[in-house]
């Protein structure tokens, strides 16, 4: 299979069920930037830490699901589709990582060790795709747990950034106002 068709010259693209729209409608947005959150989510594994690293290979699978449901306008019951069962993976994992990370009490500065700070980065990506997402369901029926998890994503992302800067030994940065 060649990587290249061709067929995007024009501007537009697939969809999951092979209708064609623009690169630039509202669904192409949702999953390029779910797309691009899974990228750099990417470029921070290996953290040095099996269980965020695990946790974040996780995400990273059900990013592609995020993507089949964004890019898919009339789901088949076989689909891939997120789930309420991947809102509470997540949760779950952000539940365990906060237990081992003392309060917050202020706000932080993104930044950190090169995995700390990358994970900051996806969680800044993260909130745009969710945004995008929020502006397409506003117009075309998508998959509200999808949306919820792109919300419990940017959460999780923000603490395991937090976990990884904290066993780096990496202090938190409050802003001066």
């Amino acid at each position: 299979m060649k990587i290249y068709t061709g067929r995007g010259d024009e501007g537009m693209t697939d969809l999951r069920d092979m209708s064609r729209v623009s690169k630039t409608s509202a669904r192409i947005e949702a999953y390029g930037t779910v797309d691009e959150a899974n990228a750099l989510i990417g470029t921070a594994r290996p953290t040095g830490y099996n269980d965020v690293d695990d946790t974040l290979e996780s995400i990273q699978n059900q990013l592609h699901i995020v993507q089949a449901d964004f890019a898919n306008p009339d789901p088949d019951e076989d689909d891939p589709e997120l789930t309420t069962a991947h809102v509470e993976t997540i949760e779950d994992a952000i539940d365990e990582a906060e237990a081992e990370l003392d309060p917050l009490t202020s706000f932080i500065l993104p930044g950190g060790s090169d995995a700390g700070a990358t994970l900051h980065h996806a969680r800044a990506v993260a909130r745009r795709a969710e945004r995008r997402a929020v502006a397409l369901a506003a117009d075309e029926p998508v998959n509200g747990e999808a949306i919820r998890y792109l919300n419990r994503l940017s959460d999780g992302l923000f603490v395991f950034a937090r976990l990884v800067n904290a066993r780096d030994g990496v202090p938190e940065e409050s802003p001066t106002y």
